[in-house]
């Protein structure tokens, strides 16, 4: 078993850099490549293009970037591992078998399947399976009809056994995104299926890898740190204990610092203390991140315990339909245009929509009532409607473009007639493990090898620990002095993301004492009023001691979640930057201790 293993990342959603695999592959040695290209907005995309054409439903765009560089990959025995395959994995595995036979390349490849339980959904509801919605606790019976896509999350364990089984490039459907990076770490150093610390440990650095640029400065809040030309992808250099190092090829932009992985590792969580996994339940609060050199940050203290006896399912429906309109207005009187706008537009269309918005892109679009009071120069006019009925939507469309010489001056409608579009929601669920059956599928030339695996690796289902104790943050004394209002920035660094229709903004503190004192300064109550009615829901706050940070989930902040909100920022991505300009009465003591763009 190897003692190292240096896994990379070339890709965290589908459209990101087309040229980021060949500046992995020909920047300097590595083993693995990863490349995350399914977002839960992405599935829903990927079901409208199968939809339309039913050779259709993978990330396209993985073939081309994969297909010049076969060679080299090949030659250097470099294995690729990607989700690519989205709603149609078969379809994806041909595309690259004929890529390779045009050049005379005869790799293994693998497929992983399971994950699609459309056919099954009825057999599955008849069985007693409910498939209630995770957020509100609907039956599924009330989407039944509308539904045309249903995936469960698989794990690590069906990539590791399809790269046992000889595979040199895999693709998958639905898998969690750190298990891309889980199985090749499974397969080569030997961890065994209840190693739990070593488990998670493996999720965290996946964690860290699946975003691609977002560990290497892009995102980063200290965002005049990095360097911006030709940014490098995250490279991770991972030993046997688990422990990894996160680093980037030589000469490249960008940036890894711990601030750079610290946001990163706050993104999208929930309960810190149960990152759930179909292999693991990761516990993050004791995660230590500690710089060791120019873009070289070490990793530990990952805990973890058994996953739970469920997965989750991704289920996608029709709900109706929708269409944005766009519009540029220029001053004076910005805001006063777009209120006359929007009166103008409602009154020719009528209120009565299952969902309608209209927000002037440039004064409080995103962040509601945190944003400043302002009278911006020029904004763009923002209008949307969603409903059951196409015609009410196509009405709203031809209204909207023949205000273009009814309206205040200084307006000028760009982008066209805005576009119907049938809309597709989002609906999250559980299945019992034990009834998703993950299946590999080898091909070499004209060897092939199929198997049915279990839904689990032997001897894990049933086994519990349980979960340790958080460590202790340190309370520092305050030493007192007079202290000064600023803004949350001066004594902070974060990042904000969603899962579904809910948001989390992970806050770092840039030193102990400023942990010390954001613990009882900056509650969830705080936060909620702060946003005000942004959140539809509570606010919750969890403590990462180890990072010095706090993860506060904003539920129901997104209307509705990226597949179907009508919000310009429907995923949440603007609501750390929102937060970081919160004004705090901060000792003067925190501050003396708290350098500027300090990294904690």
């Amino acid at each position: 078993m190897r003692e190292t293993l240096r896994v990379a990342n070339a890709s965290g959603y589908w459209g990101d850099d087309p040229g980021a695999l060949a500046g992995q592959v020909r920047g300097g040695a590595l083993d693995y490549v990863t490349l995350d290209f399914l977002a839960e907005i992405t599935m829903v995309i990927l079901q409208r293009q199968r939809a339309r054409d039913p050779r259709l439903g993978y990330a396209y765009d993985f073939v081309a970037m994969l297909g010049p560089l076969l060679p080299e990959i090949v030659q250097r025995g470099i294995r690729v591992v990607a989700n690519a395959g989205g709603v149609h994995v078969e379809a994806c595995r041909d595309r690259i078998a004929e890529a390779c036979r045009t050049q005379g390349l005869t790799p293994a490849l693998g497929m992983v399947s399971g994950d699609d339980l459309l056919p099954r959904l009825d057999q599955l509801v008849a069985a007693g399976v409910p498939l209630a919605n995770l957020d509100d606790g609907r039956p599924l019976a009330a989407i039944r009809d509308r539904i045309v896509a249903a995936n469960a999350y698989l794990g690590a364990w069906p990539i590791a056994e399809a790269l046992g089984a000889g595979a040199e490039i895999v693709v998958t459907g639905r898998t969690t995104d750190a298990a891309l990076t889980l199985g090749p770490l499974m397969h080569e150093l030997g961890w065994a299926w209840d190693d739990w610390d070593r488990l998670a440990a493996g999720t965290v650095a996946g964690h860290v890898l699946e975003c691609g640029a977002q560990a290497t400065g892009g995102n980063l809040t200290d965002w005049r740190k990095v360097a911006p030309l030709d940014v490098g992808y995250p490279i991770a250099e991972v030993a046997a204990d688990g422990r990894f190092v996160v680093t980037k090829h030589p000469g490249t932009g960008g940036r890894v610092s711990r601030a750079t992985v610290t946001e990163q590792l706050l993104y999208e969580i929930g309960d810190p203390a149960r990152y759930l996994t179909p292999d693991v339940s990761a516990d993050f609060r004791g995660l230590e991140v500690i710089d060791e050199g120019r873009d070289r940050v070490a990793v530990g203290g990952a805990r973890g315990t058994p996953p739970p006896d469920s997965l989750k399912v991704t289920v996608v429906y029709r709900d109706g339909w929708r269409a944005v309109g766009l519009a540029l207005i220029s001053g004076p009187d910005v805001r006063a245009k777009a209120e006359r706008l929007a009166e103008m537009l409602w009154h020719r269309v009528g209120s009565e929509f299952a969902d309608r918005r209209a927000d002037l892109v440039g004064y409080r679009s995103c962040w509601g009532a945190a944003a400043p009071e302002i009278e911006p120069n020029e904004g763009v006019f923002r209008a949307a409607v969603r409903d059951p009925e196409r015609s009410k939507v196509e009405r709203f469309a031809h209204t909207m473009l023949g205000l273009a010489l009814q309206a205040p001056p200084g307006l000028g409608v760009f982008g066209g007639r805005p576009e119907v579009q049938e809309a597709y929601a989002y609906w999250p669920a559980l299945v019992p493990r034990e009834l998703v059956v993950p299946r590999i599928e080898v091909v070499r030339g004209e060897s092939r090898v199929v198997r049915e695996l279990r839904p689990a690796p032997p001897g894990v289902s049933g086994v519990t620990r349980a979960l340790a104790p958080p460590p202790e943050p340190i309370d520092l004394p305050e030493r007192g002095g007079a202290g000064a209002r600023v803004r949350l920035r001066r004594i902070a660094y974060a990042r904000s993301g969603d899962k579904g229709d809910h948001a989390n903004i992970g806050v770092a503190a840039r030193s102990p004492h400023a942990f010390a004192f954001l613990r009882g300064a900056l509650d969830a109550e705080r936060v909620r009023r702060y946003f005000g009615d942004l959140c539809g829901g509570p606010v919750e706050r969890y403590e990462l001691p180890g990072l010095r940070a706090l993860n506060f989930v904003l539920r129901h902040a997104l209307g509705g979640g990226g597949t179907l909100s009508l919000r310009p920022d429907h995923q949440g991505k603007t609501l750390a930057q929102a937060l970081l300009s919160l004004e705090l009465d901060v000792p003067a003591s925190v501050l003396a201790s708290t350098a500027d763009e300090g990294e904690g």
